[in-house]
């Protein structure tokens, strides 16, 4: 069977570290499906992320998109096959939200009114109206428009694998609340992979169709959130569920 994503023992040890970032890892990814990835501040989740589009190459193993090594492919060409978003957003200061969309369908060198059609496209798929936002710079933006734009941007060139790695971490509660509704309802009409990066149990379970758990550079438990909530793996993982149970006593003390 082809999988959307397969890593075979894939390690990555980073120059000086006295341990692997990421720990002879394997697992596969289906197409269509949304992989939340959870763990704490250097759990190797991050790492692992980076090493499908190539910003770092593993030590051993291999990583294949669609039954295919990417170590084989031309690194600008698998780049454009995949979108990718992180938390500092990283839109260009100096264009506008427009050119900033458009920015992988002009190295594409797409004609410019398919190009000006598809940023009008993704505004309007983002909640943003073209005419009130197309023009506007990134710093006339709120927080959570800007995440928005840089969402919109990864998904330009239509790729059929989207990257985001703690993209809601700096936003207000209620506005990545609302974001997360909002990814969960585009993902479920584009049939893309999502392979989504938090520390945060509660997005984490939210979001994903199936969950990564990381400790230590090691896939802990990797299931549907109803498994994990009901069968931990370990003392970690329970250590996980049963934060997110506090918090939620916390609040039925308020009803």
């Amino acid at each position: 069977m082809v999988h959307a994503i397969e890593f075979r023992n894939v390690t990555k040890t980073f120059k000086g570290a006295g341990y692997s970032a990421v720990d002879h890892v394997s697992f596969t990814v289906e197409e269509g499906e949304f992989i939340t990835i959870l763990g704490s501040s250097g759990c190797g989740k991050t790492t692992l992320l980076k090493m499908i589009n190539r910003l770092y190459e593993p030590d051993d193993g291999k990583v294949l998109l669609s039954g295919t090594d990417i170590s084989s492919v031309d690194v600008v060409s698998l780049r454009r096959r995949i979108g990718y978003v992180i938390q500092q957003i990283g839109l260009f200061p100096h264009l506008t939200v427009g050119e900033n969309i458009a920015t992988l369908p002009k190295l594409l060198k797409w004609e410019k009114e398919k190009t000006a059609a598809r940023v009008d496209e993704l505004l309007i798929m983002a909640g943003l109206a073209p005419d009130e936002f197309r023009n506007r710079y990134p710093s006339q933006l709120s927080g959570g428009q800007q995440q928005r734009v840089g969402l919109a941007r990864a998904l330009a060139a239509d790729p059929g694998i989207m990257l985001l790695d703690e993209p809601f971490g700096a936003i207000d509660s209620i506005t990545r609340t609302k974001l997360q509704d909002e990814l969960l309802a585009l993902h479920g009409g584009m049939k893309k992979t999502f392979l989504f990066v938090t520390h945060d149990i509660e997005e984490a379970l939210k979001l994903g169709t199936r969950v990564m758990i990381m400790n230590g550079g090691k896939v802990i438990q990797y299931d549907t959130p109803e498994q994990i909530i009901r069968n931990p793996a370990d003392a970690f993982v329970r250590s996980l569920v049963e934060a997110a149970r506090a918090k939620e006593q916390f609040w039925e003390r308020f009803v």
